[in-house]
């Protein structure tokens, strides 16, 4: 009888371990991930302080599940450890608040969540889980679980299969706008940009003069497309 109980035990752990695997199958695997990051960093200038080269990836599926997550450094050190939790909500961000028919990316939420605008305090609606956060070169980090966080500018977008989305995206190791630049680049490399095409939801630049509930703002050296946009505006007040 014990027998018996121990293989039903066992059968019971790896058919919830092949399911958990099988909620995957839509989205980059870590290996592919990387090597779109690392190609989508050569296409052009990114711009940012490090041009896409020290960069953290994630992916989500559809249900928010953590599926995989990388550095482009052979040495995980070497890119900010912050940024592994965010670029694990970036991508929880993009997928939590996309559609079939509409792709939002993180850095169109922007405007909306600053004081004073209609999603003000989202944030704080669905807060990260650190303990989801692998130390840099560990083990862990929370494959298959929903790490949760809501990050709301450049660098998370919704991932497509043909016209369904099936996860998000996020890119972190960098200002903001490099980050979304790499992000829409790996996403264009994966074959897995939204009907709508690999531009319809970029990053949108405030515009002096022009308002848009999409815009986010330019960072230090803020790079579109291999053009050169601008600099973050200078401080005032303080």
């Amino acid at each position: 009888m014990k027998k018996i109980l121990g293989v039903l035990m066992a059968a019971a752990l790896c058919s919830a371990t092949d399911a958990a695997a099988a909620n995957c199958n839509d989205v980059p695997s870590a290996s592919e991930l990387r090597q779109a990051m690392l190609a989508a960093a050569k296409i052009s200038n990114a711009g940012g302080l490090f041009q896409g080269a020290r960069m953290w990836g994630a992916v989500v599926n559809r249900d928010g599940e953590i599926c995989a997550y990388i550095t482009t450094t052979a040495d995980p050190t070497q890119v900010w450890p912050g940024s592994q939790a965010i670029a694990k909500a970036k991508a929880y961000t993009a997928n939590a608040f996309s559609l079939d028919t509409l792709a939002l990316s993180t850095a169109r939420l922007y405007t909306f969540t600053q004081p004073g605008h209609s999603l003000w305090s989202l944030g704080q609606s669905n807060l990260w889980h650190p303990s989801l956060t692998a130390p840099p070169g560990g083990q862990g980090g929370g494959n298959n679980q929903i790490g949760g966080g809501l990050i709301f500018f450049g660098g998370g977008v919704p991932i497509y299969r043909g016209t369904r989305l099936v996860g998000g995206l996020g890119i972190s190791g960098d200002t903001s706008c490099a980050d979304h630049e790499i992000a829409k680049r790996t996403r264009n490399e994966l074959n897995l940009n939204p009907p709508g095409g690999a531009l319809v939801d970029d990053i949108s630049y405030s515009v002096p003069g022009v308002a848009s509930v999409f815009a986010h703002p330019r960072c230090l050296n803020t790079w579109r497309d291999g053009v050169f946009i601008g600099e973050e505006a200078p401080a005032s007040g303080y």
